[in-house]
């Protein structure tokens, strides 16, 4: 079966399952790709092939993936390796 493309209606859902389900993932995120280690709320706002945009602390903040996106496996993968990536312990 063949994966979604990015469309809006597909970020949207990557999004709420992320807030969701993984709202740690994404505080994680802020923390270690946003540079903001102090913020205390994040939610994910959309998924593009280029980035993912967050909501911390009240503020935009945009994370540009180290590839361009090719759909929503790759969206997927790319979260987990972003999460994996990250030093052991690092909140």
């Amino acid at each position: 079966m063949a994966a979604d493309p990015l469309t809006p209606e597909v970020s949207e859902r990557i999004c709420r399952h992320m807030n969701d389900d993984h709202s740690d993932a994404v505080l994680r995120y802020a923390h270690h790709y946003g540079g903001i280690p102090a913020a205390t709320t994040a939610t994910m706002k959309e998924v593009t092939a280029e980035a993912m945009t967050l909501n911390v602390d009240n503020r935009s903040v945009r994370i540009p993936f180290d590839h361009r996106l090719t759909d929503s496996e790759d969206a997927h993968r790319t979260l987990v390796a972003m999460l994996r990536a990250m030093p052991a312990g690092e909140s």
